[in-house]
């Protein structure tokens, strides 16, 4: 099971009545534990444990429920228990039905919640799965909780609507989701007026069968297209009337929306229904561009680098030399100027970004240092300078594309809350800027020049895509001239007995010229050769 499917079933496990007799062998199946595991536990074959309604497995967890208001008390036996420590148990559990406490040993970390919300510290216990946890997930869930929903609604949308999974329609889809995405965001961060609205709208004004959940979505898409001069004359419904102009190409284009079965209506209401502020871009972005890959969908929730990683490539790269340049600054008002100058005029360039995870996290860390300048000159209040628009990125797949430019929007608005309030960062967010940023395309087909060109060079080079027809790429200067490039990220390794025809034709281009022994390279020995070529362009354009 992977982190998503894990998230669900426990989220089913808390949601159920509470049986006692019951309860140590569903928790261990919602972690993926196999039906012959927990036969020998029941039978007591394999169970260790010397506890009243108690189950133990070895090199895992000793858990045990017991009378109401005795939690505590049952947690501390659990710990004290000889057969614990004989046992090497890495969690214990102890719950009542009321309350859960559970502990990790190794750590010494603990959790304590009611029963019914325990699912929301999945994260806690995910090392029982074997999946190694990281912090972020474990101290936020609500990632893994967004992308399960939206999995499931993706799915039951394609079962439904068979035509948007062929090559013609998959963009439509992978669009129609962003949209998604983008509301549910909205409605819980006041860039929609009132908490919810999407989806409150959406479950008043749909039938509860679904028959026409996809006008009524499709009618809300239409209005935030709309801006609100041209309203009176576009004849929408009181209920869509209330949502803002959003467009930014977001909604522009065709409304048209899959039809929704009952049971799509159901898993979109329940996923807005979550908590979307406090969801982080970069992880969830990870996370959810596996959703629109067929071949992917199985690793569903795995596809994330931490931050802590992300940073090991991008503090040496660049951050610690900012970071050491505010450190020299003090408190002196010119060369705190200098660097934020300096950083308005950073670019940052990741030619395999995926859902734009290095982007969000460079784009975030600036903000940060961005921050503190404007702190200790006083003008907290200024916008900042550092446009997302210097944050450029290549990638392959459609939907991921999709998503890494979302994340950089949702990224942005997060750090306008944070560092400049609310009411700030609402009155400038919307409409969203219309240009885009991140190219969908094969990174070793197209001319990064063109992509990311030296600032003052007006390059405009026109290259060819994946399948050699022509990409429609508008330039898009970026904001401020001159400055730096910074070049991250993490392309596909894949041997070359891993590789596919594409792959190897894409490797067969690039290297035709270079050498006659490229064949036993690594996929991404590409992406080297790419940078050759884009240096020395850059170097013939100065």
């Amino acid at each position: 099971m992977n982190a998503v499917e894990i998230e669900t079933a426990v989220s089913t496990l808390a949601s159920q009545p509470f049986d006692a007799a019951e309860f140590p062998f569903a928790f261990l199946a919602a972690f993926g534990n196999k039906e012959t595991t927990i036969k020998r536990l029941r039978k007591g074959e394999s169970n260790a444990s010397d506890l009243p309604g108690g189950v133990l497995q070895r090199n895992n967890i000793h858990i045990a429920t017991c009378e109401s208001g005795r939690v505590g008390e049952t947690l501390k036996a659990l710990r004290q228990s000889p057969k614990t420590a004989a046992a090497k148990s890495k969690f214990i559990v102890a719950t009542d039905g009321e309350t859960l406490e559970a502990e990790d040993l190794s750590s010494g970390e603990t959790v304590t919640s009611e029963y019914r919300d325990f699912a929301r510290h999945f994260g806690f216990f995910l090392p029982l799965a074997g999946i190694s946890t990281i912090k972020e997930i474990k101290d936020n869930p609500i990632d893994v909780r967004a992308t399960g929903r939206l999995n499931k609604l993706y799915i039951e949308l394609l079962k439904q609507n068979p035509e948007w999974a062929t090559e013609a329609r998959r963009h439509d889809m992978n669009h129609f989701m962003a949209r998604l995405i983008f509301c549910f965001f909205a409605e819980d961060t006041d860039i929609f007026n009132g908490v919810g609205l999407f989806t409150r709208t959406v479950e008043q004004m749909s039938e509860r069968n679904s028959s026409n959940t996809h006008e009524v979505i499709g009618t809300l898409f239409r209005a935030m297209n709309i801006k609100i001069a041209d309203r009176a004359a576009a004849n929408l419904p009181g209920w869509a009337d209330a949502f803002p102009y959003v467009n930014g190409g977001l909604f522009s284009g065709s409304a048209d929306v899959p039809r929704f079965t009952r049971m799509a209506r159901t898993y979109l209401l329940h996923a807005g229904k979550l908590s979307w502020r406090e969801i982080n871009p970069d992880i969830f972005g990870s996370m959810i561009q596996a959703v629109a890959e067929d071949d992917e969908r199985g690793a569903l929730g795995l596809h994330y680098t931490s931050v802590p990683n992300i940073l090991k490539v991008l503090n040496p790269l660049f951050l610690d030399d900012l970071r050491a340049q505010l450190e020299a600054a003090e408190d002196n008002p010119r060369m705190l100027l200098n660097l934020r100058k300096r950083m308005a005029r950073i670019r940052v360039f990741d030619p395999a970004c995926g859902s734009g995870n290095f982007l969000v996290i460079a784009y975030k860390e600036m903000r940060k240092i961005e921050a503190e300048i404007n702190r200790r000159r006083g003008e907290e209040h200024l916008p900042t300078e550092i446009s997302k628009k210097n944050f450029r990125g290549i990638e392959l797949r459609d939907f991921p594309a999709e998503i890494a430019r979302l994340a950089l929007v949702i990224a942005e608005y997060q750090c306008d809350v944070l560092y400049r309030g609310r009411l700030e960062a609402k009155a400038a967010f919307l409409p969203l800027d219309q240009m885009n940023w991140i190219t969908c395309g094969n990174a070793l087909r197209l001319e990064w020049l063109s992509i990311c060109p030296p600032t003052g060079t007006g390059v405009k080079l026109q290259a060819d895509d994946l399948f050699s027809t022509p990409l429609d790429q508008a330039q898009i200067d970026f904001e401020n001239q001159g400055g730096e490039t910074y070049i991250c990220g993490n392309p596909p390794y894949k041997g070359a007995t891993d590789q596919n025809e594409l792959q190897k034709a894409d490797l067969g281009i690039l290297f035709s010229s270079i050498t006659d022994n490229w064949e036993s390279l690594d996929y991404v020995s590409g992406w080297f050769v790419k940078f050759a070529h884009y240096f020395r362009g850059i170097c013939l354009a100065s």
